[in-house]
C-alpha cells in the first residue's frame, strides 16, 4: 500500500515543474492555433470576408436584374397600349407598310459609308 502512495506522489510532483518550465510556451502556442483558426479556419476571417464579397457581388447582380425587369415590364406596357410603337416594330423589323407604300431594301454591303473626304 505504501509503494502505490509513492508513485501518486511521484507524478503529481513532476507535473508542476513541467507546467512551470513550458506553461507559458503551451499557452503561446495554443494562443497561435486558436488565431491561425480564426483567421483560415472554415469560419474564420477569409471565409467570412469571401462570402461578404460574395453577398455584395449577388445583390449587386439582384440590383441590375431588377432595373432590367422594369424595363421590360414598361416595354410590356407600351406594345400594349401604345399604337406607334407597335407600328414601329411592325416596320422596322418586320418589313411591313402601309397600303401605297413601297418598302424598298438596301442590302448593308452596298449602303455607302459617309466620307469625310467628299464634300456635297
Amino acid at each position: 500500500m505504501g509503494s502505490a502512495k509513492l508513485k501518486k506522489t511521484n507524478t503529481a510532483e513532476k507535473f508542476p515543474p513541467f507546467l512551470r518550465q513550458h506553461g507559458r510556451a503551451l499557452l503561446a502556442l495554443l494562443v497561435l492555433v486558436l488565431l491561425v483558426h480564426d483567421i483560415f479556419g472554415t469560419h474564420g476571417f477569409l471565409a467570412m470576408r469571401r462570402k461578404q464579397l460574395e453577398i455584395k457581388k449577388v445583390t449587386t447582380d439582384l440590383d441590375q436584374l431588377n432595373k432590367e425587369n422594369l424595363q421590360l415590364e414598361q416595354e410590356v406596357r407600351e406594345l400594349k397600349t401604345d399604337p406607334r410603337k407597335i407600328e414601329k416594330i411592325a416596320r422596322d423589323e418586320l418589313g411591313l407598310a402601309k397600303p401605297g407604300e413601297v418598302i424598298i431594301k438596301i442590302p448593308r454591303a452596298q449602303q455607302l459609308l459617309p466620307d469625310s473626304s467628299v464634300k456635297p
